[in-house]
């Protein structure tokens, strides 16, 4: 899952919310020196990734792609998935998608002395670019793609995932939607015991 469904899977709660946002840019247990809650909020966002790894529909969804983007294509149907959960955002929240998302950006600016520096470094963008409302549209979910790209120096040649994506648009839409059912109640249990 990427960046708008771990928002999403943090139940509206302001410091898991952050905890699951930053958990890529936290390596092992370097996360002691955080409030309680951010750190279940990293610790919730990790047993989303297990969860999400090991289950048949997003491996499905990847496999479509492994041909032509081996190991990136789990990362790449995280973004496809992402796309899906903003286009269908009514489906999953009352709060519309752009107050949603600059609700999200305001407690990042509201909670900027904690973040990583990897997040501080990457923020502005985000926030100028609007990607996360952004990937409802697919020119958003295009330059996240040529973004990703740049970043493995074009080695990955996941900008021209976008045209899989054309293709195969239904299929990874249901695949999305089936599998996301299962996984709000299997992030709702995790956030509940939390």
């Amino acid at each position: 899952m990427n960046f708008l469904a771990h928002i999403y899977l943090s139940f509206s709660d302001d410091e898991v919310t952050l905890g699951n946002f930053i958990a890529d840019s936290i390596r092992g247990n370097k996360y002691k020196h955080l409030p309680e809650r951010v750190q279940k909020g990293i610790l919730l966002h990790r047993d989303i990734d297990t969860y999400t790894d090991a289950h048949d529909i997003p491996k499905k969804s990847s496999k479509r792609l492994h041909k032509n983007y081996s190991h990136y294509s789990r990362v790449i149907v995280d973004i496809f998935y992402d796309h899906f959960l903003a286009k269908n955002w009514n489906t999953y929240s009352n709060t519309p998608l752009d107050v949603f998302v600059e609700d999200f950006y305001d407690l990042l600016e509201d909670n900027y002395a904690i973040l990583p520096q990897g997040v501080k470094r990457m923020m502005p963008y985000m926030i100028a670019d609007n990607w996360i409302y952004n990937y409802s549209k697919m020119e958003g979910i295009g330059k996240v793609l040529n973004g990703m790209n740049r970043r493995t120096q074009n080695k990955s040649k996941m900008n021209f995932a976008i045209l899989d994506l054309e293709e195969h648009y239904d299929a990874f839409e249901a695949e999305f939607t089936s599998f996301f059912d299962e996984l709000i109640i299997f992030s709702k249990q995790k956030y509940i015991s939390l």
